[in-house]
């Protein structure tokens, strides 16, 4: 079966010359067809083949065509409408053939011209063209907000549409409605709806004194958008008058959102009155706030606060986001409405207590949290440029601030020359950069240092007796990176030395090994964020003092990635930053030699809770005296002044490159050794058994005698010589020597 229903004449003819209207056959019927003049063609075809009854059914209908005269036809076509309030205050809007399927290749427009101080309303109650994508390139309706297509553009709808209303935003509105040629069959029936001319419809001027942007379309909808840390008011419709019943108006509050630039809105109500219903609640008129900005319908359900009744509770809210939408619905009551007062803040998205005036100054103390997170502005997302940020942790009196660097990425253009030493300080670091200060109750602070690049800092302890720490953050003008995101925690304070370390002042040289060197060094405990040994050196005046590294493997690369987990903090200059190494000792500046400035130098070693451990490090120091002149002994190289007893004791005193101290050195005789002593003194013990037998069998032999002689007395036996025992007797050794140990016992 093929369709015509663009016919012009009732003759056979004609249908040569009118637009092929579809070709259909199956099971499933056409839908719905009118025609677009007074004529409908069908044309039905069958092969030789035997039909069977009752192929198709259908029924047919002749209607007034007035039902698609919108207005005053304009004559250049079926349908292109003049539609005059004057003619018509209210009436009905149809496509041509609605509701059968519309015709292809189709232009029609309806012009609406209302009188002076009016508005136009089109209300969509059916909907229904092809949809050929997001922007509607093939069929679409496209209404423009003035008298002609030179107006600006209200809004291009194609697809199925439901609740479609638009407000023309004064006396004149333009319709078009555009088919394009094409051979793929349709069958969507086109629109149909309602138009009106009224002079109650909401003034705009409200909106216009609130310096918004009227939302075209929309009865009293509208942008605010900010000018960079702008504000102003908003009011409610005719306000300070009543505002009307019946009305629904919306408010899109936009802060900025970009690549430099991200804001919150603050807002303040300074007038309220919407009344309640008769069920004492919000069912007939409110006002719902939405903090995260939605802008879809179907979250309007998720409203933050509904307002009503002669006050708001809360009078003042901050936005989620960016974005803060209202939405105000009158019922049947009325009211004088509201007047509130927006503020666009900087967003920095940084936990902590922000500072009252929006700046970006974030406090934290021990009182309110123990531990917590704070990181760069807007992180893990660029910060912005041109900004400072300041960061305060205040402790009570007993207790200290420990701070610890999980991602670390500030922009500098001046990356250090070299690479062993990584990017800190006050001279590679000049674009972008973070210090860190000790605070102290007199209103002082020292700096600990400055950081930039990749180069985290490693874990930081504030000193005994500090108030707490302060962080600054610092942004120029130029481009920008990801930022950092740091861990604080207050704990109960340490001693000066920390949890290990000294005062080394009472010797001319010394040895310092980090903890169970040469074993790994340890970790913090499970509750302690971090464990520090301060050593704290100090010698003769007008003398300094030489380190040299001699073992080093310390977490971490300081030109890669920093120190964030251990670092060996060594001040040369007690009255500067210090500086912080790690990785391995290959990677050390300067051989791993540092001399300090004055007689006085402090090393601080610090691991954070995230450390694993590794070996440490070893390091010696000296009590050196400049030369030329010198009483002592003079290093070749260094031209240092040591003491003499230094010279030949297997430390390099003079330098890591100076071994002259180490030169001309006489072999020194082997110390016995623990094995050679332990048999001394087993050789000697027996030794001294010995002798003990021999004295006490010596004292045995003579008491007998005695006997003998003392028993030949008392039965006077005469002695007599025995037989063979004419010379004299040789004494037995063990007898000889008994003899002349028990002749000094005696004695």
């Amino acid at each position: 079966m093929d369709i015509y229903s663009e016919v012009t004449q009732p003759e056979l003819s004609d249908l040569v010359n009118s637009p092929f209207g579809g070709r259909y056959c199956g099971p499933i019927p056409p839908r719905t067809r009118v025609s677009l003049y007074r004529a409908l063609a069908f044309s039905f075809h069958s092969d030789k083949n035997a039909s069977i009854p009752g192929l198709f059914f259908g029924r047919y209908a002749f209607i007034n065509d007035s039902e698609f005269e919108v207005g005053a036809s304009l004559g250049s076509g079926p349908c292109n409408f003049l539609v005059k309030n004057n003619d018509k205050r209210t009436g009905n809007i149809a496509s041509p053939t609605y509701p059968g399927a519309y015709p292809k290749n189709l232009l029609c427009s309806y012009q609406f011209l209302g009188g002076s101080g009016q508005r136009v309303r089109l209300e969509f109650r059916d909907f229904d063209l092809f949809y050929g994508g997001q922007h509607c390139p093939f069929d679409f309706v496209r209404v423009y907000d003035g008298p002609d297509n030179s107006s600006a553009i209200i809004g291009t709808y194609c697809g199925q549409q439901r609740n479609l209303v638009i407000y023309s935003s004064e006396s004149t509105l333009y319709v078009t409605f555009v088919t394009l040629r094409r051979t793929a069959n349709t069958q969507n029936r086109g629109f149909k709806g309602i138009f009106e001319f009224s002079n109650s419809f909401t003034k705009l001027d409200f909106i216009n004194k609130n310096e918004a942007e009227h939302i075209r379309g929309t009865e009293c909808d509208q942008r605010i958008f900010s000018r960079k840390e702008s504000h102003g008011f908003i009011h409610s419709p005719n306000y300070p008058f009543p505002y009307i019943a019946k009305l629904v108006c919306r408010y899109f509050i936009y802060g900025m959102q970009n690549a430099q630039y991200l804001e919150r809105v603050r807002l303040e109500f300074l007038k309220f009155q919407i009344p309640k219903g008769n069920k004492k609640d919000c069912s007939d008129g409110y006002l719902k706030i939405y903090l995260k900005g939605q802008e879809t319908m179907d979250a309007y359900d998720k409203f933050d606060h509904e307002l009503c009744g002669e006050e708001a509770q809360p009078t003042t809210m901050i936005s989620d986001g960016p974005r803060l939408l209202m939405v105000f619905s009158s019922g049947e009551l009325t009211g004088r409405g509201f007047k509130a007062n927006y503020t666009f803040e900087t967003e920095y998205r940084i936990p902590g207590t922000a500072a009252p005036d929006g700046s970006c100054a974030f406090t934290y103390r021990s009182t309110s949290k123990k531990k917590g997170e704070f990181n760069s502005p807007r992180y893990p997302t660029n910060y912005p440029s041109f900004t400072n940020c300041t960061y305060h942790f205040f402790a009570t009196d007993n207790e200290q601030v420990t701070l610890v660097f999980d991602n670390f990425k500030i922009r500098t253009d001046n990356i250090n020359g070299s690479a062993l030493v990584g990017s800190y300080g006050l001279e590679s670091c000049q674009e972008d950069w973070l210090e860190i200060y000790n605070l102290y109750k007199d209103g002082t602070e020292t700096i600990i240092n400055r950081y930039c690049h990749v180069t985290a800092p490693g874990p930081i302890e504030s000193n005994r007796g500090a108030l707490g720490l302060k962080v600054i953050l610092h942004t120029d003008d130029a481009n920008v990176a990801s930022g950092f995101k740091a861990r604080y925690s207050f704990e109960v304070a340490k001693s000066i030395f920390g949890d290990c370390g000294a005062n080394l002042s009472s010797s001319d040289s010394g040895q310092i090994l980090s903890p169970n060197f040469p074993k790994k060094y340890d970790t913090p405990k499970p509750n302690q964020a971090s464990k520090s040994c301060n050593w704290y050196i100090s010698v003769r005046p007008l003398y300094r003092i030489l380190i040299i590294i001699d073992t080093f493997s310390i977490e971490g690369e300081a030109h890669t990635r920093g120190c964030p987990a251990a670092v060996l903090r060594l001040w040369t200059d007690v009255s500067s930053p210090g500086r912080e190494i790690c990785g391995e000792k290959k990677l050390l500046p300067n051989y791993g030699e540092y001399l300090s400035t004055s007689n006085q130098m402090r090393l601080s070693f610090i691991t954070a809770d995230k450390a694993v451990g590794s070996e440490g490090f070893k390091a010696y120091w000296t009590e050196v005296l400049d030369g030329p002149s010198c009483d002592e002994f003079q290093c070749e190289k260094s031209l240092f002044c040591i003491p003499f007893h230094l010279k030949c004791n297997n430390i390099p005193n003079c330098g890591a490159r100076d071994d002259s101290d180490e030169k001309d050195c006489f072999p020194v005789e082997e110390p016995q050794t623990p094995f050679r002593l332990s048999w001394v003194a087993i050789m000697g013990a027996i030794l001294l058994a010995i002798i003990c037998l021999c004295v006490i069998c010596h004292k045995k032999r003579r008491r007998r005698r005695e006997r003998e002689r003392a028993l030949r007395r008392s039965i006077h036996i005469p002695q007599m010589a025995i037989p063979g025992t004419s010379r004299q007797q040789v004494p037995h050794f063990c007898e000889e020597l008994g003899e002349r140990f028990a002749s000094v016992d005696s004695v």
